[in-house]
């Protein structure tokens, strides 16, 4: 009885321990999408890299904006450097989708944009939603 009340204890600790460094940010909406809402999940690891996830919900089908595209596009880009390529978010029957990353920055933005195609090398799409990731 009491090796499984430590063992509960020890599991619960560690659980905690490790929620304990993640956080959430709020991803403000462009006012060309004012419905779309999105969030960003992260946790920095031992090595100093960041993993995220971007949650976004109520957003438009790409192919049904107007002009018409083909993909959100999820961009990190830190402080004073070029946007990076992350993936693409897509967007379920619910209008809602999420993608998950690690980059080795701490302190970024995340971007999403809506692209013509999914393997641009920079932002050229309208932005959909932005936020900030800092290390604290």
């Amino acid at each position: 009885m009491k090796r499984a009340l430590v063992g509960t204890t020890l599991g619960l600790l560690m659980m905690w321990a490790n929620l304990a460094g993640a956080a959430e940010v709020t991803m403000t909406a462009s006012p060309a999408v004012p419905a779309a809402q999105g969030s960003i999940s992260f946790q920095h690891d031992r090595n100093h890299n960041t993993k995220f996830t971007v949650h976004a919900k109520h957003l438009a089908r790409p192919d049904a904006l107007t002009p018409a595209k083909s993909a959100y596009v999820v961009w990190t880009q830190p402080r004073g450097k070029d946007a990076q390529n992350q993936g693409v978010l897509s967007v379920n029957e619910n209008l809602e989708g999420s993608l998950s990353g690690t980059t080795p920055q701490q302190t970024f933005d995340v971007i999403v944009t809506a692209e013509d195609s999914a393997n641009v090398d920079h932002p050229s799409g309208t932005e959909v939603l932005r936020g900030t990731v800092q290390h604290h």
